[in-house]
């Protein structure tokens, strides 16, 4: 991974902080363009001309492919969900499995709050401190909103 970060440009306020996250928190992991394609239900194009137009920040991986950094992705969807721009984007769910970014995550003594964006839907969940504990939920994971009845349920995708 590089070490030249850029910052996020987005049209909205939403910003790290709001994702409590800060410019020095570790990134969790890193997402290829095609990744974050598919995760906000846009084309690769669409990816590229906003990371092009200084509205997503990137860097390269050791390879040169240019990568988001988790952090960084949850701030920007979080940040575009908000203004309304994922609205027309068709995004299906597949028995009610919603794969997106994490981002937020807040908890106290008992409870966690838990914000994931896939695609155009923000979906909370609220769950035990020692499940978000167990499951070492971060802003900029991959995870799976896996929504039954009123409650939503957060997965972790299985390694392939």
């Amino acid at each position: 991974m590089s070490d030249n970060k850029t910052h996020l440009r987005v049209f909205s306020t939403y910003s790290l902080a709001d994702a409590g996250l800060s410019a020095d928190t570790p990134d969790v992991t890193s997402y290829r363009m095609g990744s974050v394609a598919e995760l906000l239900g846009v084309s690769v194009d669409t990816v590229r001309r906003w990371a092009d137009g200084g509205r997503l920040a990137t860097t390269r991986s050791e390879s040169g492919k240019r990568i988001v950094e988790g952090a960084v992705l949850a701030a920007f969807v979080a940040g575009i969900a908000q203004t309304g721009e994922l609205k027309n984007i068709n995004v299906e769910s597949a028995r009610n499995h919603f794969p997106g970014i994490i981002t937020k995550v807040l908890k106290d003594g008992v409870a966690a709050h838990v914000e994931i964006q896939a695609g155009p839907h923000r979906l909370v969940s609220l769950m035990t401190r020692e499940a978000a504990d167990e499951l070492q939920l971060e802003p900029g994971m991959l995870a799976v909103a896996a929504v039954k009845s009123t409650n939503v349920v957060i997965e972790l995708p299985r390694e392939s």
